[in-house]
């Protein structure tokens, strides 16, 4: 693939597409590749926390399409009453989705989902021998638990999007996966290959072979049903039909989404939600303010003066010079580089290879074995 020069993704976007919240620190899972480091903690966010952060989303919201993620933990761990008394200060424009591991969904919860439109999106790794590692604070499968609260959504009625860790791509594991979901009846199906980050330390190195033939084989299952929303393969096919068009240049955003994450404290975290709750000699706790001392909107102003969101900016124009995939990643993401490489100026990590650069490769793959014949 021939370097371009990719213009976007310069500096950071005044007015982010969306925020992450954590009403709660606390998960009731124990997943062996989880990054969080305070799982086992039930520390909730104050209300104070969201008023202040509705402050500030609730006009962006009135000026177009805006949404906030509720991402802990586990949200739903906060509970019905917390968790309504954090939605509240939010008027009606915005959009709430909840990433949740569906063991704690019921009718109340669906109930609940329904009466603040909240859009779900259940965490589930495949088939019951594909979710080992997804287990309860007592090491016991979680499975049955995951499939009762999706048996629920299913019942009410109410839409939800999955997503799924893969640790070990491997011949035949892309068709079981894309059959089990169509099975599941989510609608938007989005897949992660599994990452070094957080207090996850296992190694996220795979043979390239291997996860290059993981996604083109997703891309021929998707081919043959798609009635899914495949998150990763549908972003590839449109990148690749721009750069066709010669239109490459007009995919990525003219600034960066500074993707803020509130913490359960009201520490702003901005770029990569992966780092919050962390600290370093050399960073500090990665925040660039709290919106309980500062408003959210003049935190993200000056988000780039923090310290080491300016290392990774001067990271994100190393990648534009050297690399020929920046035009379809843009420069890969913060924490990536951090747990990875210790530092967030360096250039590509695992995470770029199994999850940018396979990824399109195998999407290519598929076009060329699968391409017509001339005549």
């Amino acid at each position: 693939m021939a370097a371009r020069t990719h213009t976007g993704m310069r500096g950071l976007a005044a007015v982010p597409s969306y925020v992450v919240m954590q009403p709660t620190t606390l998960c009731n899972l124990d997943c062996v590749y989880c990054y969080l480091p305070l799982r086992a903690v039930d520390k909730r966010m104050p209300v104070a926390v969201a008023e202040a952060v509705a402050a500030a989303v609730n006009p962006w919201a009135a000026a177009g399409r805006f949404s906030v993620v509720w991402h802990g933990g586990e949200p739903l761990a906060a509970g019905q009453e917390h968790l309504a008394a954090l939605l509240a200060p939010f008027g009606p424009e915005v959009e709430h989705h909840v990433q949740t591991n569906a063991t704690l969904i019921d009718d109340a919860w669906c109930a609940f989902f329904a009466e603040h439109g909240i859009r779900v999106s259940v965490s589930v790794d495949g088939p019951r021998d594909r979710n080992g590692e997804r287990v309860t604070r007592g090491g016991r499968p979680a499975y049955d638990r995951i499939l009762a609260g999706v048996a629920a959504l299913r019942r009410h009625g109410l839409p939800f999007s999955a997503l799924a860790v893969v640790s070990r791509p491997e011949a035949g594991l892309a068709t079981e996966l894309y059959d089990y979901f169509l099975d599941l009846g989510c609608d938007v199906l989005g897949i992660n290959i599994e990452e070094t980050e957080g207090v996850n330390t296992r190694t996220n190195a795979r043979d390239a072979a291997a996860v290059t033939g993981f996604w083109a084989e997703l891309v021929g299952a998707w081919r043959r049903d798609p009635r899914i929303h495949l998150r990763e393969v549908e972003w590839s096919l449109r990148y690749a039909g721009a750069v066709l068009a010669g239109t490459a240049d007009d995919v990525l955003p003219r600034r960066l989404d500074p993707i803020p994450t509130v913490a359960q404290d009201g520490s702003v975290v901005v770029l990569s939600p992966e780092l919050a709750g962390f600290t370093d000699p050399r960073y500090g706790d990665f925040s660039s303010g709290n919106v309980l001392t500062t408003p959210l909107a003049e935190i993200l102003a000056g988000a780039g003066r923090t310290p080491w969101v300016g290392e990774f900016l001067a990271g994100v124009e190393a990648c534009r010079s050297s690399c020929p995939y920046f035009g379809f990643c843009g420069g890969g993401h913060a924490a990536n580089r951090y747990f990875e490489l210790g530092r967030f100026d360096g250039t590509e990590t695992e995470h770029c290879r199994n999850s940018k650069i396979r990824l399109l490769e195998g999407v290519l793959e598929h076009a060329r074995d699968h391409e017509s014949p001339a005549v």
